[in-house]
């Protein structure tokens, strides 16, 4: 039987498991499983694969993202670019250990995902919140898509990272889109959202949350309390699923 699954720490709010399971029951995809393998480290990973010879594939969250990509043999576009992999396939070889190829998936799900919500608003600018392997992969869309950028850091490291007190009214007359890559306000710490000066929002922003659980999150709920348009992410998981899954079984 072929096993897939997701690496990261914690996986209490995992998606694809559930999405997965039900896609392989739903389309009579026999002989195959997917698991969920939570990692106290990243160096875990041979031990992990060693363990499980008919792992085929797995996907990568928090905070694995960026960790992973030393342990790999190869690495796909746009993965390269962003500097962040959520995917990775095993290939047998002719040597006990298989070769893992990294790739990136998180881009094309939220471009997916974000043009039909940004279409006929022209979008210019915007904000994301989070510095990680998924705001990594936002960068890469926005930029493909003419959209200028800034993140909010706990820890600014460069001149396009600033802290959330920092955003001035200014800013946000030229900001439409507000994304936020943190997990801040992610299932079980539903209640609270990330660090932003919210009196600054109004009806002509868009706030797009990659949080999925809860389904309306504190961080939409600012927005919506505002005229904001809102989004969550789970039609962005189902795109980099559903794109894990091509390359997996490619």
């Amino acid at each position: 039987m072929d096993v897939y699954g997701l690496i990261g720490k914690p996986l209490t709010h995992s998606f694809s498991q559930n999405y997965f399971s039900e896609k392989f029951i739903n389309e009579q995809i026999i002989d195959v499983k997917y698991e969920l393998f939570e990692l106290e480290n990243i160096h875990d990973l041979p031990e992990l694969i060693l363990r499980n010879p008919h792992l085929k594939g797995f996907n990568v969250t928090i905070p694995y993202k960026q960790e992973i990509i030393p342990w790999l043999d190869e690495i796909t576009e746009p993965a390269k670019s962003i500097g962040a992999v959520n995917t990775v396939k095993l290939i047998q070889t002719n040597n006990d250990k298989p070769k893992l190829i990294g790739s990136n998936t998180d881009a094309s799900g939220f471009e997916k995902s974000l043009l039909p919500l940004i279409a006929g608003c022209n979008v210019k600018k915007a904000i994301i919140i989070g510095t990680g392997g998924s705001a990594k992969a936002v960068a890469y869309v926005l930029k493909r898509n003419n959209i200028e950028y800034i993140f909010i850091s706990r820890n600014p490291k460069n001149n396009n990272e600033v802290l959330a007190e920092n955003i001035s009214e200014e800013v946000m007359t030229e900001v439409s889109l507000i994304i936020n890559c943190s997990p801040v306000g992610m299932f079980p710490k539903i209640n609270v959202a990330p660090l932003f000066n919210y009196s600054l929002i109004c009806n002509h922003h868009i706030l797009y949350d990659l949080v999925y659980n809860p389904e309306v999150t504190v961080f939409m709920k600012e927005g919506l309390k505002r005229g904001a348009k809102v989004k969550n992410g789970l039609e962005m998981l189902m795109f980099q699923a559903e794109e894990s899954w091509k390359i997996w079984r490619g």
